[in-house]
């Protein structure tokens, strides 16, 4: 046997709970009329009388007896099992950023959202993939690029900005980095990265000839700033993400001048989630990090 349809049941439970079909249509934000006629319609499905209508009040029959704990306990598990759902969603923060963002600037600053909003729950999805907010599950993401998305809403983190860097130990071998010419002198951890050449380009310096296998990559920027940290060569890397190594001592940038592919880092979200409040709440804690720098 097919359900009767859903409309039908919600009212009976609405009027089994009051004993009034008057006070069911101003719950549902429905007419009595109307109200009247969605009873009607599941006594027909049922073959059955559910009420005894009587002036100023409706009183539920042996079969609408029977029938009304069994609706309404149903229906306190979807709005159980709904309530849940929400909690569970409204709970946890999923966040898919590149890798590198994720592990040099992120995750070292995310402590302080984490005690500024103790009742979420963070989830890092550490992607190079640009995903599709409608099909995987994420609710907010770190993108790099032009910002031109349809649909999204972008906030401007920072520029990829780029320089030459290296560890002290390295430079030592040269008796130091006085010109751009020195990084001439030393292996380069990536070759064929395309930043070099701007980067040369804009001290003046056409096609430099690097010395290091242009086959070798490392993928993302963490990974290459450990090896540059080990001495394994001279990396370009963006100092936004390197901001500890360069205090620390570990890591030297020799020159101020950096170079940019018109590429930033954004902060995006579908515009249909811009209201959501774990959505509102690190979108507000991001910008003002960016504030503070």
């Amino acid at each position: 046997m097919n359900l009767p349809p859903l409309a039908a049941i919600r009212v009976f439970e609405a009027a089994a709970r009051h004993g009034s079909f008057t006070n069911a249509a101003e719950e549902l934000g429905m007419t009595q009329a109307a109200v009247s006629y969605q009873i009607k319609l599941l006594e027909e499905r049922i073959g059955a009388s559910l009420f005894l209508r009587r002036p100023r009040q409706v009183i539920l029959t042996e079969v609408g007896a029977r029938l009304s704990p069994a609706i309404s306990e149903a229906f306190d598990m979807i709005r159980a099992a709904i309530a849940a759902t929400r909690e569970n969603a409204d709970g946890i923060l999923t966040i898919t950023t590149i890798p590198t963002f994720a592990a040099n600037w992120l995750v070292p600053r995310l402590g302080s959202f984490q005690l500024a909003h103790p009742s979420l729950a963070v989830r890092l999805q550490a992607t190079r993939e640009v995903i599709d907010f409608a099909r995987q599950d994420a609710d907010i993401g770190i993108r790099s690029g032009g910002g031109n998305w349809p649909g999204m809403i972008a906030h401007k983190i920072f520029g990829a900005d780029f320089t030459p860097m290296l560890s002290p130990v390295l430079a030592a071998t040269i008796g130091g980095v006085n010109t751009p010419m020195d990084f001439l002198k030393l292996p380069i951890v990536d070759p064929s990265d395309p930043w070099w050449k701007i980067w040369f380009a804009a001290v003046g310096v056409a096609d430099p000839e690097l010395r290091g296998n242009p086959r070798g990559r490392f993928g993302d920027q963490h990974l290459e700033g450990k090896a540059v940290i080990a001495g394994q060569g001279v990396g370009i890397l963006t100092p936004a993400f390197f901001e500890t190594e360069l205090k620390s001592g570990l890591l030297i940038q020799p020159f101020d001048i950096v170079g940019n592919d018109d590429h930033f880092y954004w902060l995006v979200y579908p515009e249909a989630r811009r209201n959501v409040p774990k959505v509102r709440a690190f979108r507000d804690w991001l910008l003002e990090q960016l504030v503070d720098q």
